[in-house]
C-alpha cells in the first residue's frame, strides 16, 4: 500500500483515536471497571477488524490475510508487555487511578518508537535481502531463551531501571509523590518532576526490547510496511484497556510464554525458508534460490490462533486443577486440625 492519501488518512485516524483516548483519560482519572476494560477492549479490536475489511472492500487486492495476520501476532506479543507493565506500575508503586493515564502515554511514546524501527527495518530489507536470514535466526534464537524461561520468572520478573530513566533521573529531582498525577511541579523555586514522568519513559523505552523481536516477527508475514505499521498501531491502542482487563489474569497465564515462543519460532522459521527461496548469497547455492516450502500466510494465520488458543486454553486448565488441588489441601489440613483439637472442629462446625 503506496497511496500517500491512505498513509495520510490513516496516520491521521491513530492519532484522532490517541487524542480521544487521551481526552477521557484525563476528563476522569479513575482506575477502570472490568466491564468498562471489556467494552473498549472490544472496541478497539472490532476497529481493527473494521479497518481489515474496509481496505479489503476498497481494493480487492489488498493483503487482507497478512493484515490480520500480522495484526494477531503483534496483539499476542503485546500481551507479554503486560507481564512488564505491571512489574513497573508495581514498582513505581503507581496509584490506580493515574494508571491510564501512564499507559496512554508510555503506549503513544512506543508507538513512535516503533514507526522508526518499522522505517528503518522495510529500508534495510529493500537494500539487503539477506537480513531475512539474520532475522529469521534472531527469532528463533529469542523463540529458545523465551521457551527456557520458567512460569515463576515470568511472574516474579523484576525491574531494572533503563538507560533514559536514568538520564531523567539526572536532569531532574524527582519528587517523593505523585502530586495529584502531575508530571512536572515547582516547589520552592525549583522546577521538579514527578515519578509519573519516570513510569512513562519507563514504560516507552521498555517496549523497544519488545519491538526488538515483534518488528522482525511481523515481517515475517508481510514486508508490507503500511501493513506492518498499522497491526502495530491497532494493536497498541487498545493496550490500555487489555491492561486492566486481564491484569487478574496475568499470573494465570503460565505456558503464555511458551506459546509466544513457538510463534517466534515458526515465523523464523518460515522467514529462514524465504530466504532461502530468494536467495542471492553466493556462497550458498551459488547464489541462486533453493527450490524449498514456503509456508502461506493463510497457513500462518491458522497455526499463531491455533498455537494462541492451546496456549491460553492449557495455562487457564492447569492454573483452575492447581487452584482446585490447594483448596483440597486446605480443606484436608483443616480437617486434620481438628481431629488434634477438638475446639477447633466445634468452632469450624459452629461457622
Amino acid at each position: 500500500m503506496t497511496d500517500p492519501s491512505v498513509w495520510a488518512v490513516t496516520i491521521a485516524l491513530i492519532i484522532v483515536l490517541f487524542i480521544f483516548d487521551f481526552a477521557v483519560v484525563i476528563r476522569r482519572p479513575h482506575e477502570p471497571s472490568f466491564k468498562e476494560s471489556v467494552g473498549w477492549s472490544l472496541f478497539y479490536i472490532g476497529l481493527a477488524v473494521v479497518f481489515g475489511l474496509f481496505l479489503h472492500w476498497w481494493h480487492p487486492d489488498f493483503p487482507t490475510a497478512e493484515y490480520f495476520a500480522g495484526y494477531i501476532t503483534e496483539k499476542s506479543l503485546s500481551v507479554d508487555n503486560l507481564f512488564v507493565f505491571l512489574v513497573i506500575m508495581t514498582r513505581f508503586a503507581v496509584p490506580p487511578k493515574y494508571r491510564s493515564r501512564v499507559l496512554l502515554v508510555g503506549i503513544a511514546i512506543a508507538l513512535i518508537l516503533r514507526t522508526v524501527f518499522i522505517a528503518a527495518g522495510a529500508a534495510a530489507l529493500d537494500a539487503f535481502s539477506a537480513l531475512f536470514y539474520v532475522f529469521g535466526a534472531f527469532l528463533i534464537y529469542t523463540a529458545w531463551g523465551l521457551a527456557k524461561e520458567e512460569p515463576e520468572d515470568v511472574a516474579t520478573a523484576e525491574y531494572q531501571e533503563g538507560r533514559m530513566v536514568r538520564l531523567v533521573r539526572k536532569l531532574y529531582p524527582v519528587t517523593d509523590g505523585y502530586r495529584e498525577g502531575k508530571i512536572f511541579v515547582k516547589e520552592n523555586g525549583k522546577r521538579l518532576v514527578t515519578p509519573m514522568l519516570l513510569v512513562m519513559v519507563a514504560i516507552g523505552s521498555t517496549d523497544i526490547l519488545f519491538a526488538l523481536d515483534s518488528i522482525p516477527a511481523i515481517f515475517g508475514l508481510t514486508q508490507d510496511p503500511f501493513i506492518v505499521f498499522t497491526a502495530n498501531a491497532f494493536a497498541l491502542l487498545g493496550l490500555r484497556q487489555l491492561y486492566f482487563l486481564v491484569q487478574g489474569l496475568l499470573q494465570r497465564l503460565v505456558y503464555l510464554h511458551y506459546g509466544l515462543a513457538a510463534i517466534l519460532a515458526f515465523i523464523g522459521v518460515k522467514l529462514v525458508l524465504h530466504a532461502l527461496h530468494e536467495n542471492n548469497l553466493p556462497f550458498i547455492n551459488g547464489g541462486e534460490g533453493l527450490h524449498v516450502v514456503e509456508i502461506s500466510t493463510t497457513t500462518s494465520l491458522v497455526v499463531i490462533c491455533a498455537i494462541l488458543v492451546i496456549a491460553t486454553v492449557a495455562s487457564l486448565w492447569s492454573t483452575r486443577k492447581g487452584n482446585a488441588s490447594a483448596m483440597a489441601q486446605r480443606l484436608e489440613d483443616d480437617e486434620g486440625a481438628a481431629l488434634e483439637d477438638p475446639a477447633q472442629g466445634d468452632a469450624r462446625d459452629e461457622r
